[in-house]
This record gives C-alpha cells, structure tokens and sequence, in this order.
C-alpha cells in the first residue's frame, strides 16, 4: 500500500522558493534599526527586567534557576504575567527575547532582530495555531531566542538560518500549561532551547534550514509571500498594566469605570466575542496562578480592590468569601468568532439589585498598541514590582541588565553561551 502525502501549497517549501529560515536571517542580518525601533527596545529590556525582578520572591524562583541563564531569566520574566505581548502572534516576545539577548552579551539591535523574527513567524502561524492550543510564545520563540544569540555573536546569514533551522525541534509548547508553572517554564525552554541551537552551529553543527518550512505544514503555518522591512516589530507591542493575561487587560479597565458597590450588584454580564477569551480556561479558580486565566475572577477583584495588583492575584485573595460569591455572580455571552484578544469591543452589564443596569463599552484597554502607557503610568507599574526597581532601572543598558540579573536572579548552571566560550 501506497501513502500520499500532501502539504498546503501556502505552508510548505516548494521547488525554488528559498527557505524561510534563510529569508528571515537575512532580514535579521541586515536589519538597522530605526529610532522608533531603538525606543521599543528601551521600553521592552526596562519593562522585561522590573517584571522579571518582580519576582524574585516566586515559588518558581529555585525551581528556575536550575536552567542556564537565559531559561531561568524567561520563566521568570514570565512567571507573574506581567510581561509585554505582541497581539498580532499572540505571543510574549520580550519574555523570549531580551533574556537570551543579555545572556548571550548582545544589545538593542540583537534584540530587535529576534523580536522582529518573533512577531513574523507568529504572525504566519496566526490567530488558528493559537486557538488549536498552541502556545505561540514558545513556538515562536524558540527560533526567535536562536536569532537573538546569533545577532549578539555576530553569525551570518547562513549559520543564522541554520541555527532558526536547529530551533525547530524545541517550537512547542501548550495552553493547557496556564495556570501552572508549566505556562512560564515552557517559555524559560524555548529561550534557553534557541540559545543552545546557536551555540551548537557555531560548534559546527549541520541543519537543514527548509526544517522550518516543513514545521510550518505539520502545525498549518502561512507563510507569507514577503516579510515586511520594517518596522522592526510590526503592531509594536502591548504593555501589561495589571499582572494577568492579556485577556483580562480589557475587562479589568471596564470594570474600573464603574461606580457602583459590590452589595448593589446582583449579576455581571460580559458580551465579547469569542475569541478574546481562548486563554481564559479556569471558571472556578483555586489559586492565584489559575486566576491570571479567569475572566469571572478578574471582574470579582476588580470590583472588590480597584485596582488588582500582585496580592490580588495570590492564593489567600482567590480564596475570600467574597470573591467566591462574586465571581459565581459574572456571566459571560460570547459572540462567534474573532481573530485576537482585542477582537471587537468588549460590553459589560451590571444589573442591580434595584432593577436597573448600568453599562461600559470598551475597544482597546491602556497600554495597547493603539493607547501606550503613559510614563506616570509606567513608573506605577515599575514601583510595583518593587520598591528599589525605579532607582535599577534608572540609565539601564543592556550590559547593566545583564551584571542586575546575574546578581539578582542567579543561575545554578552557567550560560550556555559562556560555557561554549
């Protein structure tokens, strides 16, 4: 008996296209970055590190840093889900890409070619990889983390493909992760997985770079016609404002708006399209780390604290009377459909206990591409993560970041890059 084996036309390498792989490292290579480009890069290594420094004092801490330096430093970029996204790939580049930067000693242009590489492959795969339950981070990020190596040791084109080409093999990960260590583990994987990649094609490992093509038609990738110059991350990235997923960025501002008691209320409807909602998968959360995925938990802490910060989303805060009985008070209407976490607008009805209802409408939440954070809002965010953050941030670099990790978020094993050298 014979097999057939077919692939998507739009997916798969075909004879006398060149390799993806191969068209990426080139951008990667040639890429100058722009001022607009330069000041991203500023804002994602300060944004990256406070959140990672955030922290410190996460159980996931020593579980962590049994990785090399730049696994460790991802998980714990990513731990707290407090970390940028780029809503295009429904994917945490900066968690991926500024730990392998630093570990590898490479600066703002490093990490614009691997964040750049990141938001394409992403964006190719699309919004029905990361509904199938992938999580994009990771497959994007794996080869996104051997492009940031590769740039921070100045390889060329060719053994930059070849390196994306050797990441291949680490570019999964899943969303049945969230909610438990896995979710930022798996992120610490793909960083630390790139890095090895580049480090082994420098020692001279072979790799077929059309391996990412053929990756693309097992997970149903399209791979678009022409890769875009410029800018350097296209859509720009969304800045987190309350340490949560992305997801509830937008119910959380909603609910914000309102004025109303928590004793007043007798139901909380939410209407959004489907879509915004692919990440949020605990209803009844347990603990703190299931309740960054619950959109019922979210509005109840919203409504009971303001503003939810870090202790809103601890255990002890999951398990109050009063927000277990709130939360079973919140319904969600889903309208079929949509194509990202911001699809649409978000509605949100408060019925009262006197009969009437009072209403918000929301497009985009702060900190979105389209309304970036202010500055004040900014340094809120920094100060949260802990009193001496502002000061460490101040004049950061990118060879600064590195020496603050190092001291402050230590490595059992050394950097992959380091042992190689």
């Amino acid at each position: 008996m014979s097999v057939t084996r077919t692939t998507d036309r739009s997916a798969a390498a075909v004879v006398g296209e060149r390799p993806l792989a191969v068209e990426l490292a080139e951008w990667a290579v040639q890429l100058e970055p722009s001022p607009a480009d330069l000041e991203l890069a500023q804002r994602s290594l300060l944004d990256t590190v406070a959140v990672a420094l955030a922290a410190r004092s996460n159980p996931l801490r020593p579980i962590a840093s049994l990785l090399p330096e730049a696994g460790n430093w991802a998980a714990m970029a990513h731990v707290l889900d407090f970390d940028d996204l780029h809503l295009e790939s429904t994917a945490h580049i900066s968690a991926v890409c500024v730990p392998a930067v630093l570990a590898s000693g490479g600066d703002a242009r490093a990490y614009l070619a691997a964040a750049g590489v990141m938001a394409r492959i992403g964006a190719a795969l699309g919004w029905t990889h990361y509904a199938q339950g992938w999580h994009a981070t990771c497959t994007a990020g794996a080869p996104a983390a051997a492009v940031a190596v590769a740039m921070s040791l100045g390889l060329n084109v060719e053994e930059t493909a070849r390196a994306i080409a050797l990441a291949v093999p680490a570019a999964g990960g899943v969303q049945r992760a969230f909610g438990t260590s896995a979710k930022a583990l798996q992120v610490g994987f793909a960083a630390d997985a790139g890095e090895r990649a580049t480090c082994l094609v420098v020692a001279g490992a072979t790799a077929d770079p059309t391996a990412l093509d053929e990756w693309f038609g097992l997970v149903r990738g399209r791979r678009e016609q022409s890769l875009p110059r410029a800018p350097a991350v296209p859509g720009g990235l969304a800045i987190k404002l309350f340490p949560c997923c992305y997801a509830l960025q937008r119910p959380i501002s909603a609910v914000q708006r309102f004025k109303v008691s928590v004793e007043a209320i007798q139901k909380v409807i939410l209407h959004t399209p489907a879509a915004t909602l692919q990440p949020l998968i605990h209803h009844r959360p347990a603990t703190g780390l299931e309740s960054k995925f619950s959109i019922e938990y979210a509005v109840a802490a919203t409504l009971l604290d303001g503003s939810p910060g870090f202790r809103s989303f601890e255990d002890p805060a999951v398990s109050r009377p009063e927000a277990r009985a709130l939360l079973a008070r919140v319904q969600t209407v889903a309208s079929p459909g949509g194509t990202d976490l911001l699809d649409g607008e978000l509605q949100v009805d408060i019925l009262l206990r006197d009969g009437s209802t009072v209403s918000q409408r929301l497009a985009l939440p702060p900190g979105a591409p389209g309304v970036p954070p202010t500055a004040e809002q900014l340094l809120a965010k920094f100060s949260d993560c802990g009193e001496d953050i502002p000061g460490l941030l101040r004049d950061l670099t990118w060879e600064r970041a590195t020496e603050i990790l190092r001291r402050e978020l230590p490595s059992q094993q050394a950097s992959v890059v380091g042992a190689r050298t």
